[in-house]
């Protein structure tokens, strides 16, 4: 199977999240799966948006090794594109269109990989591969597919092919994501001493989170959590004393402090003034450099994590963070071709060598993983 044609089919489909509509797009790669002998279910996320679960060579007692990627794509952006977004143009050893490098690139090369590594021996526990809905905004897919019951089973190792550059990354922070609210009493602003100003309480707060301490010791891989402030809406017009506001909250976490223990601290710090709507909580994730499935991945990408400087973990969130703690908290890593600085970027692109490359490091990964003690 050509990989590079078919990376080309995935990015004609508009995934563009919201609304996402990934339901052609999960049952094209279904089709594809199911006849070259895997099974394939599309447990349901929302209408119009499926999850991919295809399994091929399962053996009792022996957990699969399983590849994850997911199916929507960001929006376009203000800025206009030089190439169509959805054309799928190959321009210089470039593939460009959204969701070529994040990442519908790695889903090609996944798929392509899971189909040829039956083509000689087959994979000790066999291949899992989930491919989610609604990844974009908050691993919203995975989510609801551990929590609605689905039996999702166990596995022996997990690849994220989310964008590396084909370099594996063996944890990324966690994400907290926080709307906070505060209220007040309307009044004229002549008169600001009959009203009670919303804005003033979100201000106030908001210098508590820019000071904000975690008091976390050091992650070795993961380094510190962080808090930033993106977002505030507040008021109705320039002469009122506003009587709401509310303004968001990210918090990057490490393993080092889950994310109960922050939202309580925030809760604490902001005070009562301040009510605290939790939109995501996902933990950070981590797998050890001396795990035998690492030290597998490393070998075949040709990595060394010893190098001064060299990046070890992801900057962004995954699915991961849902899919390794429901499948027995395997060894993971997040290795995919896309070009972790453009991901959702205007002309979007991924090299189509490391597209190509990404599938012989995936095939070799899945062989020599059914070789581990």
């Amino acid at each position: 199977m050509d990989v590079i044609k078919l990376a080309q089919k995935l990015i004609q489909f508009n995934t563009i999240n919201p609304p996402g509509n990934e339901e052609g797009l999960a049952k094209f790669v279904g089709v594809i799966l199911a006849k070259q002998g895997f099974a394939v279910d599309y447990p349901k996320y929302a209408e119009g948006r499926l999850n991919v679960i295809a399994t091929k060579g399962l053996l009792k007692g022996v957990p699969p090794i399983v590849l994850t990627g997911h199916l929507d794509v960001v929006p376009l952006g203000a800025k206009a594109w030089s190439v169509d977004p959805f054309a799928a143009e190959i321009i210089e050893g470039k593939l460009y269109g959204r969701g070529s490098t994040d990442m519908k690139g790695g889903v090609a090369a996944m798929v392509v990989a899971a189909i040829e590594s039956f083509e000689g021996v087959t994979p000790t526990g066999g291949i899992k591969l989930i491919l989610t809905a609604n990844e974009e905004l908050g691993c919203q897919g995975a989510k609801h597919l551990c929590d609605s019951g689905y039996k999702i089973g166990e596995a022996s190792a997990i690849i994220v092919g989310e964008p590396t550059g084909n370099v594996p990354f063996i944890g990324h922070k966690g994400g907290l994501y926080i709307t906070a609210k505060t209220t007040g009493v309307t009044a004229h602003s002549s008169m600001p001493e009959l009203g009670d100003n919303a804005i003033y309480k979100a201000a106030r707060a908001i210098i508590k989170i820019e000071g904000f301490e975690f008091n976390a010791p050091i992650d070795p891989l993961l380094g510190y959590p962080t808090a930033n402030v993106g977002k505030i809406i507040g008021g109705l017009n320039l002469n009122s004393v506003p009587d709401k506001a509310e303004f968001t909250i990210d918090v990057r976490s490490t393993t080092e402090m889950d994310n109960h223990i922050v939202l309580k601290k925030i809760k604490q710090q902001l005070g009562a003034e301040v009510s605290i709507e939790q939109m995501v909580n996902l933990n950070a994730i981590s797998t050890p450099e001396d795990n035998p499935f690492v030290k597998i991945v490393f070998e075949v990408c040709q990595f060394n994590p010893h190098l001064e400087g060299v990046r070890k973990a992801a900057p962004y969130l995954t699915d991961a963070s849902v899919f390794t703690p429901a499948l027995n908290n395997a060894p993971t890593i997040i290795l995919g071709p896309g070009e972790l600085s453009l991901a959702h970027q205007t002309d979007e692109y991924c090299y189509i060598n490391k597209i190509k490359e990404a599938v012989m490091l995936y095939k070799e990964i899945i062989t020599k993983n059914g070789n581990i003690p």
